[in-house]
């Protein structure tokens, strides 16, 4: 609880870094519409002045905190044994400032109101040596694949960049329903992302959306579905869902966005989760500048799921 006026003194550490941003992970227990409230009525500023949730932080300035009663955020539940060697036995690249991991299906990256331990937070318990352990980006909660976490804030900072100046390539397999035609290699459909009244996001195709843009290549054709290579031009949420939905071609196991009767002919099959696996990435190491090449390796429901549909 910060019951009194406060100051915060911002470092070389987090310049750059989005005010919004940065105090959510200060002020931990701080629901993010109460922050906006708090920034839109003057309540929290920069320098004496008004500020906005996208201002970005320099070094030096000072953030002034009116009186902030928080939330009692929710503890780690303690890792187990199990979970920890499960992680460890997920990296599949380290170096200084960088660790990449083959994040399992079903695992989500960070905690939330109804999860109390993400990836992330499991992370933190598993490497408590690394002081600041922070996701790059995101991956759908039944999505498996390739996910970076920076220990340093500096090269979190680098790989946002990475990320907007499109100079981070990610590959993408996925299983899709049906027979997709050869001839359709780009998905462009913008995309619009809503809230619903339960806080669950749900994203549509609409002409006011913004852009969005999908490289599709056809890798194997099998029983009534297509296993697909696919490259994004931009990072939308749940592009990949919603543009392979919207051609007619949903992916296999997802609830969400998905054919239910397609989703009942994998279950029967005993293929019960959702086939998006984040397959690659390649990008600069932003502190040595060396080129990283990592391919996550498809764990055992993808590889049975490929013996039996083929």
């Amino acid at each position: 609880m910060y019951d009194k006026v406060s100051f915060i003194e911002i470092t070389s550490d987090n310049e750059g870094q989005r005010l919004d941003n940065f105090l959510l992970t200060r002020l931990k227990g701080l629901p993010k519409s109460h922050l906006y409230q708090l920034i839109r009525k003057g309540e929290i500023r920069i320098n004496k002045k008004r500020a906005k949730p996208k201002d970005r932080l320099m070094t030096d300035d000072r953030i002034r905190l009116a009186p902030i009663r928080l939330a009692e955020p929710n503890k780690p539940v303690p890792i187990s044994d199990t979970m920890s060697e499960l992680l460890k036995a997920c990296v599949i690249f380290e170096n200084d400032h960088l660790m990449i991991l083959n994040k399992p299906a079903g695992l989500a990256v960070h905690g939330g109101s109804a999860i109390s331990s993400g990836l992330i937070e499991l992370a933190r318990q598993v490497w408590p040596e690394i002081k600041q352990l922070e996701l790059v980006h995101r991956l759908d909660r039944d999505t498996s694949g390739c996910i970076i976490l920076a220990k340093k804030t500096q090269v979190l900072k680098a790989m946002h960049q990475l990320f907007k100046n499109d100079s981070l390539q990610k590959t993408y397999l996925a299983l899709t329903k049906g027979y997709w035609p050869a001839k359709l290699k780009i998905l462009d459909a913008p995309l619009r992302k809503h809230i619903l009244q339960s806080g669950e996001r749900m994203v549509k195709v609409q002409s006011d959306g913004k852009l969005a843009e999908t490289h599709v290549r056809v890798k194997q054709r099998m029983s009534d579905c297509t296993l697909l290579e696919i490259t994004l031009k931009t990072g939308r949420t749940h592009q990949i869902r919603v543009h392979t939905q919207h051609a007619g071609f949903p992916v296999l196991g997802d609830h969400k966005y998905g054919d239910g009767v397609f989703n009942d002919f994998g279950a029967h099959q005993g293929l019960k989760r959702m086939f998006l696996h984040a397959s690659s990435l390649v990008f600069n190491d932003p502190v040595s500048g060396e080129e990283i090449n990592i391919t996550a390796p498809l764990d055992k429901p993808w590889l049975d799921a490929l013996q039996k549909l083929a």
